[in-house]
């Protein structure tokens, strides 16, 4: 017999049940024929079957087919479900059994578990010591989504970090989309979209699982002074962004100006808490990258000066008072702690665009560079939450004599690295805390707690401020009035002839 003949037969036993004379005709000539026996397949001798025993009066028309067929597997019993495949008991109903393929047709889950599943290998051939767990559970704040800011997330989904925030208040322009991997023509359309909103979006096509948010917000400046109908807002931007850095583990400092920075490295230097003899109780992971034309810094930044006051016992207050003068420059784990961005500043930042041509206010970089910078900072940030001492590590590099920094799986965990590539070199450098810092020496850290957001507001309109508050003034007069004397004098016995 055809299958289209037995395909016939069966939705006509599906469709038509009634009148049991017609199905019970159709299934005669269909036993009848001799073909049909030899061909019939299994599974339509158990619907068959099945049929029968769900409506007895089916039974005495089917008995000719049955007769032989009942023989033949042993279903004697015409009200016995047979045991037959697809079909059981489910709290006493004869139902069909339900198998879930959401874990192998899902496509957001197949996604999840290759992703995993790369991470896994990586653990299980290289890095034994990998710890998923703690990647997949940091909450990374991006400062910026241009350039660095695409990259730097990118990365971050490869390494499996699944919660990343984009704060950003610019729009997507036509010159973006070659250079910031996230967007596509179609976001610069109409006036082009807010990079913080479009960035999402393209991080969740490419990783259903990843727990993005966009964030449109300006970052207060100091040097950019406010109106004073323009105040409002700005303390709201900056209690907000506060919020956002309390609540990650890692702020990623990716913005295209050096003043951008500053508001940001304070917050971070002001959420680090360190007690005395101890590590770090909580702290922001602080890292920057920043871009010339043709070269990069990539940098972490230390923890802040010291906690509160009211943070310690009342023995420890002695000890506190007598070591104050050090506690800027010293960290819980009693070693010089690293500097931030503006360590080696001697002058406040302020606006770095206001004389600047539209063409010089444009960043304009090599085009490999970025991925060089977002790539390392990326790799720096997994180097500090797999170190055992985090962000109290001390600067290590690649020639060290230190035994502990070739012991960690995954190598050294430099301070700052700068590279060039006109040179095509890279070095590991270590700068120190200064108490002279605009943005986290102890003066500073103390006056934003004391005053809060009304120091923040006077940092913004008084770009000297900073310098004053800081001794910056005096060190910068001290040094004009510093005076050498040169001798110009020079004997014939002292020229060397080459």
């Amino acid at each position: 017999m055809a299958i289209s003949s037995y395909l016939a037969f069966t939705t006509h036993v599906i469709f038509r049940l009634t009148p049991v004379g017609l199905f019970a005709t159709s299934l005669r000539l269909f036993v009848q024929d001799g073909t049909s026996r030899r061909f019939a397949s299994f599974a339509i001798v158990r619907i068959v079957d099945l049929l029968i025993s769900a409506c007895p009066s089916l039974v005495k028309p089917c008995y000719q087919f049955h007769k032989v067929e009942r023989q033949k597997w042993g279903w004697k019993d015409t009200q016995h479900v047979p045991n037959a495949v697809g079909w059981e008991f489910n709290r006493g109903k004869k139902v069909p059994r339900c198998i879930s393929l959401v874990q192998s047709m899902d496509p957001k889950r197949l996604a999840i578990s290759a992703a995993d599943l790369n991470l896994k290998l990586m653990r299980w051939r290289a890095l034994p010591s990998l710890n998923l767990n703690i990647l997949s559970a940091s909450k990374c704040l991006l400062l910026g989504a241009g350039t660095l800011g695409c990259q730097v997330a990118r990365m971050l989904m490869a390494w499996g970090v699944r919660k990343i925030t984009l704060l950003d208040s610019g729009k997507v322009a036509m010159s973006n989309p070659l250079r910031q991997s996230l967007y596509t023509l179609e976001d610069c359309l109409n006036g082009g979209e807010f990079k913080a909103i479009a960035a999402v979006k393209s991080l969740k096509r490419i990783f259903p699982a990843v727990e993005a948010e966009g964030v449109v917000m300006g970052i207060p400046m100091p040097g950019h002074p406010v109106p004073s109908q323009e105040e409002d807002s700005v303390l709201q931007n900056c209690r907000r962004l506060q919020v956002l850095i309390d609540s990650h583990d890692a702020i990623f400092l990716l913005t295209d100006t050096r003043e951008s920075r500053w508001l940001p490295t304070l917050l971070c230097a002001n959420s680090n808490k360190v007690l005395i003899y101890t590590y770090v109780l909580h702290c922001q992971i602080a890292i920057t990258s920043a871009l010339g034309f043709d070269s990069f810094l990539v940098m972490r930044h230390g923890v802040g000066p010291i906690s509160t006051i009211t943070d310690f016992e009342a023995q420890d207050m002695k000890t506190l008072a007598a070591e104050m003068g050090n506690f800027s420059l010293i960290d819980g784990d009693r070693e010089q702690r690293l500097g931030c961005y503006f360590c080696n500043d001697v002058v406040a930042p302020v606006d770095s665009t206001a004389n600047r041509t539209l063409d010089q206010q444009c960043t304009v970089t090599r085009p490999g560079l970025a991925p060089i910078a977002s790539a390392l900072a990326v790799e720096l940030l997994v180097g500090i939450l797999h170190h055992p001492h985090g962000i109290c590590a001390k600067a290590e590099f690649a020639n060290s004599t230190d035994s502990s920094s070739t012991e960690q799986p995954l190598g050294i965990l430099p301070h700052q690295v700068r590279g060039s590539l006109s040179q095509f070199s890279q070095m590991t450098l270590v700068g120190h805390a200064s108490n002279s810092c605009t943005a986290c020496c102890t003066t500073v850290v103390s006056e934003y707690r004391k005053r809060g957001m009304d120091f923040v507001l006077q940092a913004i309109n008084h770009p000297t401020y900073l310098e004053d508050l800081t001794g910056l003034t005096e060190l910068v007069k001290s040094a004009s009035s510093f005076q050498l004397d040169w001798d110009n004098e020079m004997d014939d016995d002292d020229c060397i002839e080459i």
